[in-house]
């Protein structure tokens, strides 16, 4: 009920983009977990070939969130959501249709294009509406996020069961509903007056923000750990069970507590204390998460950690994108996500990797002890950020008014 009651507070164009974030989860998990093994098996690409348009949608879209954030900051987030939609709609259906690698490597890159575009300008466009609410309205975010990264796998694995084409026609299409919703609904905001530079300027001055790159960097806990619900800890529940639908119970529990507890722990934190610190308790909750599977066998070790490790996301992620746009003027709050996102991507690249050769020694207790230690790390990292004052004190946000 104090979800519902927080959702009908917002204005009809956050209403539309916490269901614009359901889509977009649903119709990404519906299709991607599933891409691997019907490029390998369906249509008989060598692993090599395999990789090379996993790697390919990744880095079109990790590598250029900063464009999709600029974007947004100089032509208006609104025509920039749409158009990530639209390219998401174009690709997932590509890859419904086409067979030659030519066709779906064209797929991958126009996906990540997608995914560079709207992620960025869908939270510059909350920011600026939610005001002095933004906190509450990322925590909300966070609930509809997670409400779609379970029912996307759901459906897609009962798609399967017809066709691989069905399942990614279906994913387009939803797409292609939420493209035409934005379109109608989505109301047309100004954007920020333009300061004359150049987007290379914008770049460097996000780029000599010493206090941002350092409170970034500090988060790099946060993205690898977050990672560990697709790698470490549905591992660890199939050698826990020896059942290969484990980890579906860590997502169903997980996103369970997620629609229960969010908004009321956000609401709880947003009167009490100082939103570094909480971002802190959450970076160390995560961090703590690991150890219950280091230090037992069996499932409830494993279904502990993964509850300790949404906790600690919903404790620290509504803070942490609170603050990313107070780091710049807000001319750049686009191009401060899509820097954001540029990091995030990266450190969950080299984190999953550290992780991955950590399971790969043969000592199960080293992924988790990795983990547990990056988390307290973080933690520490982001206290000393705030004991210094480089993290910025809350300052309400612009309400932004009718173009």
């Amino acid at each position: 009920m104090k979800t519902w009651h927080e959702i009908r507070g917002f204005p009809p164009a956050i209403r539309l983009l916490l269901v614009n974030q359901l889509g977009v989860n649903t119709g990404f998990y519906l299709l991607i977990p599933y891409l691997a093994t019907h490029l390998g098996q369906d249509l008989g690409l060598s692993a090599a070939a395999v990789g090379i348009v996993l790697g390919v949608r990744n880095l079109s879209q990790q590598g250029l969130f900063i464009l999709g954030g600029s974007a947004a900051d100089r032509l208006g987030a609104r025509g920039v959501i749409i158009a990530g939609c639209a390219l998401r709609t174009v690709g997932f259906a590509l890859f419904a249709l086409g067979d030659g690698l030519a066709v779906l490597l064209a797929a991958s890159v126009l996906s990540g294009l997608a995914g560079a575009l709207f992620n960025p300008a869908v939270r510059a466009y909350l920011a600026r509406e939610a005001g002095e609410r933004r906190v509450e309205a990322f925590a909300l975010f966070n609930v509809f996020a997670t409400a779609g990264a379970l029912l996307g796998p759901l459906l897609g694995s009962a798609l399967l069961l017809v066709d691989f084409r069905v399942s990614a026609l279906t994913a387009a299409a939803l797409f292609a509903l939420l493209t035409v919703a934005q379109a109608l609904v989505l109301p047309a905001r100004e954007a920020p007056p333009p300061t004359g530079a150049s987007v290379m300027a914008d770049w460097r001055e996000v780029a000599r923000d010493r206090r941002f790159l350092a409170f970034s960097l500090a988060l790099v806990g946060m993205f690898t750990l977050e990672n560990q619900l697709y790698l470490l800890l549905p591992d660890g529940a199939r050698r826990a069970t020896g059942w290969e639908g484990a980890a579906g119970i860590l997502f169903l529990v997980g996103t369970l507590a997620n629609l229960a507890f969010q908004v009321r722990i956000t609401s709880a934190l947003k009167s009490r204390g100082n939103r570094a610190s909480w971002i802190g308790s959450g970076l160390l909750l995560m961090g703590l998460a690991f150890v219950p599977p280091m230090t037992a066998a069996g499932p409830v070790p494993v279904l502990l950690s993964a509850l300790l490790l949404y906790l600690g996301v919903m404790v620290a992620q509504p803070f942490v994108m609170e603050l990313v746009p107070e780091f710049g003027r807000p001319e750049l709050t686009g191009t401060y996500f899509g820097a954001f996102y540029v990091v995030s991507g990266i450190a969950a690249a080299v984190g999953n990797a550290v992780v991955g050769r950590a399971m790969d020694t043969g000592r199960e207790w080293l992924p988790w002890a990795c983990c547990a230690a990056l988390g307290a790390a973080s933690a520490a990292a982001v206290g000393v950020l705030r004991r210094r004052g480089a993290v910025p004190a809350p300052v309400p946000a612009p309400v932004a008014v009718n173009a």
